[in-house]
């Protein structure tokens, strides 16, 4: 600081009179970015060097200026001073470094100022000063005056509506500390209570009621037990009338914000409005049915109805209890879609999203229908929509029919389950309007059938198709209408996402034909469109689409050449999205000769600068990699050109800002649309999502690359692994992370390959044993934080994948941070099911919710099934001396044997057992006592999956459990012999089941033959064969078989070789089956024995053995052994 600085400070704060001050402050407020610079960082200066003297004056400035803007400008100064919170410590509070002196002044100024302030923008200012220091401060109990000064700044008989306002606002703020506080809940919330019940109905200021309404929801949404929140429960009445009051005095704006605080506590505490649900509902409905208010304030009411419906967490079902407001609001927002004109901008338009003619209230009713269908589901919507569409469809206005077509689609995702039902009707509604004379009607039936394509496939392809492709070919033909052939042309890409080559070739010919026509035709659009689609085609027929190829791909490469233009470069982006398609449908040998020309191409532009907003790029990105799968190893030597910018887009920083969520200063531009804002904390962020999708974009094309080109993408690795393993915890964005989770393992694999095919410049496995002690411990921790439960079955798969890959090269380390990883997985679901079983036991609950419920609990049963993969995998590496770490594990795993647990935990703690037993044998022997019970009682489990985990268990025991086993051969066999016997046993769900336990009744046969009856058993054990579902067990079972008969064993031949018949009977089925049910050895070794048999039987036996198989049998056999 030079001594110029030293002498301004001097003069500023040691002056007597405010002058010098006041006019820093007004530097601070000046226009010029020069002359603010200057005063912040003298500002700044004071600031470090004299807080007192500073904190002061900006109290004296706020509590004697006649300016009401350096007023203001001094209650937000003070504000960010004694809160602000950041990262340097110029950003520290500055309250702590005060003396008490200064503290105790500045409190008193304040409230002396909130007292008195006139202007009641900036009283808001010194309001939330107040607070904010409050917040810090009540918890400590340092600011003992406050609370009675409110108390009697509210309930004074003398105070004035603009002062009670200012301390309503100071509760609204503090309320959440006063909730956490028992000290002041317990003696003054009735108090509180009663302040704020007169506050709510105060005679004249329609301000002083709308600051008690966020006083009370601020409370109401704070207080943590419900008894707590009962207590207020009867000032919902008074809350209600804030609203209606304002209304019918006509200050919309009062409403308005009275309207934002109710959605607030819609949101955050709708069971608190579950005593008068049905007034509060009305009152709303009636609020947005009122042609005659601002769209603002129906909006926010509809906004309100919608948020309660979509409380499913906090109260599920309440809403679809009153089925008679959804259909009042379903009948709102289908009258808000006529707002629509038929603007002349909207057929001539040049893109495709234009929406000329839409207007807010369309924009709402179309959003709020899609989330209503969601959150209320089929069941309550599809009833209504029943009613309405059919009356809006039969009206002459053309609104009425673009609306009932609109709406149709808005609801398909939520209403999918039941609309399939009713598949014929609503098929038969949309087509019908393909031939309404508006085009704009027309439109809309095209958007329904390709918004139902995606809902409702693949039903509607497999059922309609038929009906839908000719009537999308048709209308392709509308050249008047340039938007609904381009829309047509992108329904048609809608139908082939859920559809399958066998449906779509019959109609190749014709819709190729026609998207060639539009190709070569007029608007852009449309020539985006047929780009679109025919890619989709392609991609959805595969083969099938060669025999277009010659006709199709020259208009796709002139396109790419020469469509060079700013105004049609996204043209360009679409023909390498279909050319790389079309290659990939074709294959390598076709697509080869312009594969070359095409990249030439890619290569020119990859080397040309291009503006940050053009969408080639990615388009490009994608196309490079889908040219890599489809040339595969050819691709390498493409991959120096491509690598580069690849790494850079993956590179990309996010582009974010943040401010403090309650700051005035909203995120630039916020109503730009590519701009997503999340809060967290006290913290708003805003992310361009342009960026973060490019990101996704490259890393999903690096996991492309590391799994086509494998020991090929080698030398890219240690560029890779370092942009991809830090966004394993990449928040921003889902897809970002998913890509780099599945990349983990490609680049283990890719090093691996490399290595033992001696591709790796001289490196050997300790470079292996770098990357996976690089990539499994950031794996590990990225589980540990993970918040969506679908990633986590994901990151527990690529684990899963890059444990078998590096083996033996585990450390112990790291076995003991993912056995403790997979201890954390399995208490945070069960803690997630817990919450879930917590909400079965909302008074509203119905058949919905549970539904919901189910698809919830699903993703649980992927994470068990992840963490059983895992388990096996250590369990098989590490044999034996992973049995201290299954001891620690025993704890979690045994609970899942319980009755209370699904069938999907029951069968993965039982195959865990499994692979114990077979991998670590005589070691294993200890864990019988415990398991073997669980074990035998499942062999008769309900569910089939159960079943075969536990019979598998059983033969696995019978094999590896000698004497420990022995004293329950009886019982084994008793609970085996149940699942053979069943009647449907051989019931496609069954059959699994049934040959394990074919399989462990031969184990039993074979190592406990002194504890059974044999001649009983084996007889029945070959009554059984041969076995043909599980082809893993049956190659086992079979061979055993042979080398029974190879021993000549006594029970198993017979009495007089009784048996022979079937034996041979079996060897016919296995050896007519080719490879599935035997291996090469033993399938030559029956046909020796059954040699042996042709040349020991007599030739009587011989002859009725052979009338005994079936003829095309007879036949394999006498070609196998007469060769």
């Amino acid at each position: 600081m030079d001594q110029q600085q030293q002498q301004q400070i001097a003069a500023i704060l040691g002056a007597a009179e405010s002058g010098p001050f006041e006019s820093l402050i007004g530097q601070l407020m000046s226009a010029s970015n020069e002359q603010r610079a200057q005063a912040e960082s003298l500002f700044n200066l004071c600031r470090d060097l004299h807080p007192d003297a500073l904190v002061l004056k900006l109290a004296s400035v706020l509590h004697s200026s006649p300016s009401p803007d350096l007023r203001a400008m001094s209650a937000v100064l003070l504000r960010k001073l004694l809160t602000h919170r950041g990262g340097g410590d110029s950003d520290a509070p500055l309250w702590p470094r005060l003396s008490p002196s200064s503290q105790s002044s500045l409190k008193s100024l304040l409230l002396s100022v909130l007292h008195r302030e006139p202007d009641r923008s900036i009283a808001k200012k010194v309001a939330d000063t107040v607070s904010a220091l409050a917040v810090s401060l009540l918890p400590d109990a340092a600011w003992n005056d406050l609370l009675p000064f409110l108390f009697h700044a509210v309930s004074a008989p003398d105070t004035s509506p603009r002062l009670q306002e200012s301390a309503l606002l100071v509760f609204a703020q503090i309320a959440y500390v006063l909730a956490d506080d028992a000290s002041f809940v317990g003696p003054h919330l009735p108090t509180l209570h009663s302040l704020l019940l007169s506050a709510l109905s105060h005679p004249s200021s329609p301000d002083v009621r709308v600051s008690a309404l966020s006083a009370a929801v601020n409370l109401v949404t704070s207080l943590e037990s419900a008894a707590d929140r009962n207590r207020l429960a009867d000032l919902l009445p008074a809350m209600m009338r804030t609203l209606t009051e304002s209304l019918n005095s006509g200050q919309e704006a009062a409403a308005q914000e009275a309207l934002e605080l109710l959605v607030e506590l819609a949101g955050a505490e709708p069971r608190f409005l579950r005593r008068q649900l049905a007034d509060v509902v009305g009152a709303m409905l009636q609020i947005a049915e009122a042609d005659g208010l601002e769209e603002g304030t129906r909006h926010l009411a509809i906004e309100f109805v919608i948020t309660l419906a979509e409380a499913r967490e906090r109260a599920p079902g309440m809403m679809r209890k009153l089925p008679q407001f959804v259909s009042r609001l379903f009948a709102v927002l289908m009258k808000m879609l006529l707002d629509i004109e038929d603007d002349p901008a909207w057929h001539s338009a040049e893109v495709q999203d234009e929406d000329a003619g839409e207007t807010s209230n369309y924009g709402v009713a179309q959003e709020c229908l899609d989330r209503l269908a969601i959150a209320v589901g089929g069941n309550t919507i599809v009833p209504v929509a029943s009613e309405l569409l059919p009356a809006y469809l039969a009206a002459p206005e053309w609104q009425k029919h673009h609306a009932a077509l609109i709406t149709l689609a808005q609801i398909a995702e939520g209403c999918s389950k039941v609309m399939l039902k009713n598949l014929e009707q609503v098929i038969t509604m949309v087509l019908s309007s393909f031939q309404d004379p508006h085009p704009r009607v027309r439109w809309a039936a095209i958007n329904a059938i390709g918004q139902l394509s995606t809902d409702l496939g693949p039903d509607l392809q497999v059922q309609y198709h038929q009906r839908v492709l000719p009537a999308l070919a048709t209308a392709m033909d509308d050249f008047q209408n340039p938007r609904v052939q381009a829309h047509a042309a992108s329904a048609v890409l809608n139908f082939c996402e859920n559809c399958t080559p066998d449906i779509l070739t019959p109609y190749l010919d014709g819709i190729v034909g026609k998207l060639l026509v539009l190709l070569q035709n007029g608007k852009q659009m449309v020539q985006e469109g047929a780009l679109t689609a025919l890619a989709s085609v392609a991609d959805s027929s595969q083969e099938h689409f060669q025999k277009y190829y010659d006709a199709v791909m020259p208009y796709l490469k002139v396109i790419l050449m020469n469509a060079t233009n700013k105004s049609n470069r996204m043209l360009r982006a679409k023909s390498m999205e279909c050319i790389s398609l079309v290659g990939m449908a074709v294959g390598k040998e076709k697509f080869r000769d312009d594969a070359k020309q095409v990249m030439e191409v890619l290569m020119a532009l990859q080397g040309s600068q291009m503006e940050t907003d053009d969408p080639t790029t990615s388009y490009m990105l994608q196309a490079w990699a889908r040219l890599c799968k489809c040339l595969g190893q050819d691709f390498l030597p493409y991959m120096s050109v491509v690598m580069p910018p690849l790494l850079q887009s993956a590179q990309l920083k996010p582009d974010v800002t943040i401010t403090s969520a309650d700051s005035d200063d909203d995120i630039e531009d916020s109503d730009d649309e590519s701009v997503e804002t999340i809060t967290l904390g006290d913290k708003r962020i805003g992310i361009r999502t342009s960026v973060l999708e490019e990101k996704a974009t490259a890393c999903n094309m690096l996991c492309c690359y590391a799994d086509e080109l494998k020991e090929g993408f080698y030398p890219w690795i240690d560029q890779v692994a370092p942009t991809l393993v830090p966004l394993l915890k990449f928040y921003f964005h889902e897809e970002v992370r998913k890509a780099a989770v599945a990349a983990m393992p490609e680049l283990l694999r890719s090093a691996k390959l490399a290595i033992e095919k001696g591709q790796a410049q001289g490196r050997d496995e300790t470079y292996v044993k770098q990357l996976a002690d690089y990539i499994i411990p950031a794996l590990v921790e990225a589980l540990q934080k993970e918040p969506e439960t679908e990633i986590c079955a994901s990151m527990l798969d690529s684990l899963n994948e890059c444990m078998q890959l590096a083996g033996l090269l585990l450390s112990e380390n790291q076995v003991r941070s993912i056995v403790d990883q997979i201890k954390h997985v399995i208490t945070a679901s069960a803690a997630r099911k817990k919450e879930r079983a917590e909400r079965t036991k909302a008074e509203d609950f119905d058949a919905e919710e549970e539904e919901v419920l189910k698809e919830e609990n699903e993703q649980e049963e992927e994470v068990f099934d992840q963490v059983g993969d895992c388990l096996a995998t250590l369990i098989k590496t590490f044999k034996a001396s992973f049995l201290p770490f299954f001891d620690e594990l025993s704890l979690y795993i045994t609970p899942m044997l319980g009755k209370d647990k699904t069938a999907e935990e029951r069968r993965i703690a039982i195959c865990i057992f499994d692979d114990v037993a077979e991998q670590c044998q005589e070691a294993a022997l200890k864990y019988y006592d415990t398991y073997l019970p669980f074990l035998l009682e499942a062999c008769n489990d309900e569910n089939a999956d159960v079943r075969q985990a536990a019979v598998y268990g059983v033969g696995v025991c019978a094999e590896f459990g000698g004497s420990v086993f022995r004293p329950l051969v009886g019982e084994a066999l008793s609970r085996l012999n149940n699942v053979i016997r069943h009647p449907d046993a051989m019931h496609s769900d069954n059959v699994m089941a049934y040959d394990n336990a074919v399989s462990a009744l031969g184990k039993i046969c074979q190592f406990h033959r002194d504890g059974i009856d044999a001649t009983k058993v084996f007889p029945a054990w070959l009554g059984c064969l041969p076995i043909k579902n599980d082809l893993i067990e049956a190659k086992i079972v079979h061979e055993q078989l042979c080398s029974m008969i190879e021993r000549s064993d006594r029970e198993l031949l017979g009495p007089n070789n009784q048996h022979i018949p079937k034996i041979v009977s079996v060897f016919a089925e296995v050896l007519c089956a080719g490879k599935d049910l035997a291996t090469e050895q033993t399938i030559s070794r029956m046909i020796n024995l059954l040699k042996q048999i042709q040349q020991t039987l007599p030739p009587a036996v011989l002859a009725s053995t052979w009338s005994t198989l079936q003829p095309q049998q007879q036949l394999a056999l006498q070609s196998i052994l007469s060769s």
